[in-house]
């Protein structure tokens, strides 16, 4: 990009005064302008930045944040050329602060009012010194971040202060385990240019965790999981004026995307002695007003923009207040900033006394800023915490001192006295009568994130496969005829395309391997779905079962109420409960294994087919137990066998526009290995027709195969097609109305080609297909109908009109009108007798 001329900048920051959308080559005439230009583009953001305080109910006050530094550890794996904070073992009395060292700065802190406790520190220094692996391995810490987890837990715990997390990179999982500890997180983007960090000699030269792909992984990982985020730009640091403006896009792409960047940190350069980059000059101030008045003006009014104050001089904040700011950040009366330990922290009645001068009220704020204080931002271990420190508008309370408070489960875990039933319990029977109170959920327009960035996303990406016809289709029916399974992902593709009269060749074949693998009998189960609550904050796109706990159509079971509806199956001739429920923030990690014991207390003989992979990481973060743990004690507890549910499809690019908040595909497919490794057997799943296409089917297909030759533990695939009527993405236009008649008879016929000699036994979803299409289906691939079910809330939330139960005589005439006898199976495909008080 060449560099602005003087007219493009008049222009840019015209339009910038007038309000006007900003392009890419005008945001950099922002970034370019100077003197006059400068002031009317500091003005039009002071103006962007007024609108946003007056609408959130705070007009003229600016925050700050009193904290204690906590440099838990300065050891690195990185190796940035500006950095003074990292070092090397032996200029460092011991790799690691010890407890009493953290405490003793939490303490102090805490007693002169400090609210936070900002944990800093190096990443996973354990990867480069051994001093760092050893330090932890003796102290009984498996990394550096499983150490930051615990004594944030301390500190809260201990003192009362606040944690505020910003150990580096992490992944989701990661940062799963780490948001029950800390109101918020934070990691500078710092810059999104490549060449920063691939030239030898550029500020991010071998320092892996500065890669700009995997720092904004992180950035949108930390939406899905609802964590307040902070997040910034380090300004002079070699990047273009073109990287600026693509590092400022990119966070108002995952802000709006996720809701989950609570402020955005504009950083000045300054140069350090003892650097690779001692010679580089500051950056200029002119320069630096135009990068936070151009961030202001992009990120819009309802971004918090923070510059820290001890990066300048005391005047110069009066011109960071003029160009937009309106956060000072964290102010510590006790520590030094340690990174930028040459610049000291100004006083903060000086920096109150300025900003009054600009007609500005300098207030504290807590580490999450209000709108982040609630549900689902904040977990519920938190809550004690911040009601003990916070004002009735969401700021500080100035004259709270923190005080150490228990960091427990919410209600002390879940139990038949302590957890009663609540809300509409009679769901599963209302759904078919009087039907949902609204057609979408109180915060629909909140949870999800910005729906307007996701239909923009969207073009094409459902649009059909260019270059797929039948000119191969003769070719790829004969290679799916020698070897089904070996099927190429072309020729897969080519056939799962196919129409017409091809169509109809392709699910005569999958009948014929369907007879081969399991002959003509239809199966089917008598079984018993209880989904013991609706309360979810995780917020899949696509599920309209999930509710916030004010909802009118909000519920949760107790324990004896689970009991009872897995007695009453047991009355009706079942031979399992199916059991899923929501992401409940107040659900104790071990209430599945409660549940899971109250069945089999009731009902010992019952097959307890329960918790998705999804429900499974839920309970691995809030127990903190490993994967493997939490799976053997859930089959301890009762779990015989795992839905592959929360599969939806099996590309992160899909995945995280039909959810917000899912576990990632690697994480489904560990859970699933685990499970398979440890004796769970476990369906396997795929929700399709929304804003896939069908070569994301086929890799999908290509995925459970794989993981089937290495485990044998799925019993069956169960192909899932969108119910699309009251579907939160369908209802805000990104998705399309749920799959035609013919995808749902190539994608069941592919399924049983595809994983032929891998997985015997394909079903077809009646609650969501129809017994019509069912039927249809039949002949084409499938051998199974599933369960009777007894209460389907899921698919009948999302408007599906095929009812929420079927008896045994349905489920048989299904198979009649096929032509193919009807057998009642076990959970894992054994045969029964037909169990006719199920009728």
């Amino acid at each position: 990009m060449s560099a602005p001329s003087d007219r493009e900048i008049t222009r840019a920051v015209t339009r910038a005064v007038a309000g006007k959308t900003i392009d890419a080559r005008e945001a950099a005439g922002l970034l370019s302008a100077r003197g006059d230009e400068l002031r009317r583009l500091m003005a039009a953001a002071a103006r962007v930045r007024d609108a946003g305080l007056e609408a959130a109910g705070r007009p003229g006050v600016v925050t700050y944040s009193k904290k204690v530094f906590i440099p838990l550890t300065r050891l690195c794996r990185d190796r940035c050329h500006y950095c003074t904070f990292a070092t090397t073992p032996n200029r460092l009395p011991a790799p690691f602060l010890s407890p009493d060292e953290v405490l003793d700065i939490a303490r102090k802190g805490a007693a002169m009012g400090c609210k936070e406790a900002l944990f800093t520190l190096g990443d996973r220094p354990e990867d480069r010194w051994d001093d760092a692996k050893e330090w932890l391995e003796a102290a009984g810490y498996d990394s550096t971040l499983e150490y930051v987890r615990a004594m944030a837990i301390r500190v809260l715990e201990e003192t009362g202060l606040l944690p505020h997390l910003n150990p580096g990179v992490m992944s989701w999982k990661e940062m799963s385990r780490l948001k029950p500890t800390a109101p918020s997180m934070g990691m500078m983007l710092e810059t999104t240019s490549r060449r920063l960090y691939e030239e030898k000699g550029e500020a991010h030269y071998a320092s892996p965790d500065k890669d700009p792909t995997v720092r904004l992984r992180v950035l949108e990982d930390a939406g899905r999981l609802n964590i307040p985020f902070t997040t910034g730009l380090l300004i002079g640091i070699g990047e273009t004026i073109e990287d600026r403006v693509e590092s400022i896009f990119e966070l108002r792409r995952i802000a709006r995307t996720y809701g989950s960047i609570q402020e955005v940190i504009i950083q000045n350069f300054v140069s350090k002695d003892d650097t690779a980059m001692r010679l580089t000059p500051d950056l200029e101030v002119e320069e630096y007003l135009a990068a936070i008045a151009t961030t202001r003006v992009l990120m819009g009014p309802a971004m918090r923009v923070q510059a820290p104050p001890n990066l300048v001089g005391l005047d110069d904040c009066r011109a960071l207040l003029d160009a937009g700011v309106d956060d000072f950040g964290g102010i510590s009366p006790l520590t030094p900033d340690h990174v930028n330990p040459e610049k000291p922290w100004p006083q903060i009645t000086a920096l109150a006394e300025l900003a009054a001068e600009r007609g500005f009220t300098l207030t504290e704020r807590l580490t999450a800023h209000p709108q982040f204080l609630s549900e689902p931002w904040l977990d519920p271990r938190l809550r004690p915490h911040v009601d003990a420190l916070v004002a009735d508008d969401g700021l500080a309370r100035a004259d709270a001192i923190p005080e150490g408070l228990p960091w427990q489960e919410p209600d002390g875990g879940w139990s038949t006295t302590g957890w009663l039933s609540k809300g509409r319990t009679d769901l599963h029977t209302e759904i078919d009568t009087v039907g949902r109170t609204t057609d979408r959920r109180s915060d629909f327009e909140d949870v999800y994130g910005d729906w307007s960035v996701l239909r923009d996303s969207q073009p094409g990406r459902d649009a059909a496969l260019v270059g797929v016809g039948d000119g191969g289709f003769a070719a790829a029916m004969r290679a799916a005829e020698r070897d089904p399974s070996g099927l190429s992902d072309a020729d897969a593709l080519t056939l799962m395309t196919a129409e017409g009269a091809q169509l109809d060749a392709v699910t005569a074949l999958a009948d014929d391997l369907r007879r081969q693998a399991v002959g003509d009998e239809v199966t089917y189960i008598v079984n018993r779905n209880i989904n013991f609550t609706n309360v979810c904050y995780t917020g899949c796109r696509f599920c309209a079962f999930a509710q916030r706990r004010t909802d009118a159509d909000a519920y949760t079971l107790s324990l004896d109420e689970i009991g009872d509806r897995a007695t009453e199956a047991v009355a009706f001739g079942a031979t399992e409960v199916c059991m899923q429920g929501g992401i409940d923030p107040e659900l104790p990690g071990t209430a599945y294994f409660d549940i899971a014991a109250a069945v089999k207390q009731r009902e010992p003989g019952l097959h307890v087919h329960a918790f998705s992979p999804m429900e499974v990481m839920n309970g691995v973060t809030r127990t903190g137990m490993s994967v493997r743990d939490f799976l053997v004690q859930a089959k301890e507890s009762g779990v015989d066998s795992l839905p592959g549910t929360a599969a939806e499809i099996l590309d992160d690019d899909v995945r995280w526009v039909l959810t917000k908040g899912k576990l990632p595909t690697s994480e489904w497919l560990d859970v699933i290995r685990t499970a398979h490794d440890v004796g769970l057997p476990t369906t396997s799943t795929m929700m399709y027709g929304h804003v896939d296409h069908p070569g994301h089917w086929v890799g999908h297909l290509r995925t459970i195969g794989d993981l089937q030759r290495e485990t044998g533990g799925f019993t069956e695939f169960v192909p899932l097609p969108f119910v699309h009527q009251s579907s939160p993405i369908y209802l805000a236009g990104v998705a399309r109305p749920g799959p035609s008649v013919r995808d749902n008879r190539a994608v069941h016929a592919l399924a049983r080609i595809m994983l032929h000699g891998l997985i015997d036994n394909i079903q077809c979803s009646w609650v969501k297909l129809g017994p019509d299409t069912c039927t249809q289906i039949l002949q084409g691939g499938v051998n199974d109908l599933g369960g009777t079910l007894m209460e389907e809330t899921i698919s009948r939330m999302a408007g599906s009109t095929n009812g929420s139960r079927k008896s045994i005589e349905e489920l048989e005439t299904m198979a009649a009108l096929a032509g193919r006898p009807a057998v009642q199976r076990t959970t894992t495909y054994g045969r029964l007798s037909p169990v006719k008080a199920a009728g």
